[in-house]
């Protein structure tokens, strides 16, 4: 039985071997006809871009400019903003992620090629002359490395360059807090060439040269980007005249976050100072406590609103707020110190003044009655209407309108209180105050939302 198959093998083996070696010629063959264009033409291009990179270098200077001791280097600018933000108020800088690209002609980069355009990596950069741009209000500014340096070169046929790259820039902001929290800002971003004056560098926007992304990724938190612009300027120096493009960036700040902080709080502080008028003025503690307590709310709430801003030498638009809520509460305050001390200082007036009043000379002087009562209903003597006994002991002249309101003394005497002065009563400052208050408030408060918002 073995060996039966074993001549079979034999018998089989020739036929089967040709068969997979025609298989195998059959996959090469099919392999190298689907590869072949993808091989081959590559090579003849990277050979092509190699012999034009080294003929270009070969005697090029990347010290010197294009069109030295010819004409100016025209360098066009484009930026892209990526992000703009966080805005620090305190330290008044924001930052701004870009992608800021630099476009310019260089006559010895030309080239006769099939190809249109070279696109090279970060090692070509160091080896072609590139304009010395610097920003000129930057704090710090970074380049972004990871994975590969994010930069582009690009090279055409007819010697036009194109170089971008990745900034991330922590730029100066002057703010003015005049009115703060409702305050706008232009924050700048300002470059231009570090050595080469405008006899050698000229810097161009185009029409279309900033282009903004979408804004919902911006950290701009506290502010809303309502807006920019870009203009350009010759800036005269010792060392010559340079020409500097500014990008200024228009914000607006969201005062949600100081409604809810600052402005609802200190109103409602100031409003709760007003329950003290409604409470009896025999309520001492309860009406000193309540002072205090709204005094020292308001000195907390001052503190809190200047914990994020610089330090200033004026007044924001915060500062006036909190500081005339602080003025009505602690007039609040004041106003019972006030009517306490003056209705205190009165009964012991009247009760002496009382004592020492005598009747005229030449006045009937009344004799004295006993009270009868006849069947609850009749009294003797009979009672005589007089207004001493509504506000007895008054330190005013006899007479009834005199008598109702406090006023000086002398003027009752003279007759002056009837010139038209302003009359008082002690007893109803609290009454005056519930209305005078709140209708100053109020009245401080429609000039002060006009002003700010609409002037």
């Amino acid at each position: 039985m073995s060996g039966t198959v074993l001549l079979l093998c034999l018998a089989l083996g020739p036929a089967l071997r040709p068969s997979r070696c025609e298989s195998t010629e059959e996959y090469d063959y099919d392999y190298l006809s689907i590869n072949k264009t993808w091989v081959l033409t590559p090579k003849t291009q990277e050979t092509d871009a190699t012999q034009i990179l080294n003929s270009l270098l070969k005697n090029y200077d990347n010290k010197l400019r294009p069109d030295i001791g010819i004409k100016p280097t025209f360098i066009d600018v484009d930026i892209y903003v990526n992000s703009i933000g966080p805005v620090s108020v305190i330290q008044m800088e924001y930052t701004i992620d870009i992608f800021f690209a630099q476009t310019w002609y260089d006559r010895r980069l030309r080239f006769n090629s099939t190809l249109k355009a070279l696109t090279l990596n970060t090692n070509m950069v160091s080896r072609i002359w590139i304009p010395d741009t610097f920003f000129r209000n930057s704090k710090r500014a970074d380049s972004h490395w990871i994975t590969t340096p994010n930069q582009l070169l690009r090279i055409w046929n007819d010697g036009k360059v194109l170089y971008t790259l990745r900034l991330t820039i922590e730029a100066e902001c002057l703010l003015q807090l005049q009115n703060f929290p409702m305050d706008t800002h232009s924050c700048p971003l300002v470059f231009s060439s570090y050595g080469y004056p405008r006899e050698e560098i000229v810097y161009r926007w185009r029409r279309y040269s900033i282009e903004v992304s979408d804004q919902r990724t911006w950290r701009l938190y506290q502010f809303d980007f309502t807006g920019l612009r870009n203009t350009s300027e010759v800036l005269r120096t010792g060392a010559g005249e340079y020409m500097v493009m500014t990008v200024s960036f228009d914000l607006s700040r969201r005062m949600g976050y100081f409604a809810i902080q600052t402005y609802i709080p200190c109103i409602l502080t100031v409003v709760l100072s007003w329950v003290s008028f409604w409470i009896k003025r025999d309520s001492t503690p309860a009406r000193t406590s309540l002072g205090i307590t709204t005094v020292l709310t308001m000195t907390t709430l001052s503190t809190i609103s200047r914990k994020h801003l610089p330090r200033v030498s004026y007044i924001t638009a915060m500062d006036l707020f909190v500081s005339v809520c602080f003025i009505f509460v602690f007039a609040a305050l004041m106003e019972y110190a006030t009517l306490n001390y003056l209705v205190g200082n009165k009964k012991p007036l009247e009760h002496n003044s009382r004592k020492a009043r005598l009747p005229p000379a030449g006045a009937q002087v009344m004799p004295s009655f006993t009270a009868i009562n006849i069947n609850n209903i009749m009294h003797w003597p009979p009672e005589i209407e007089d207004d001493e006994d509504e506000d007895p002991g008054s330190p005013c002249l006899e007479g009834k309108e005199c008598e109702r309101f406090f006023c000086c003394i002398e003027d009752c005497q003279t007759g002056m209180w009837r010139e038209g002065r302003v009359r008082i009563h002690i007893s109803r400052l609290d009454s005056y105050s519930r209305v005078f208050f709140p209708t100053a408030f109020l009245l401080f408060n429609i000039v002060y939302w006009i002003a700010y918002l609409y002037l």
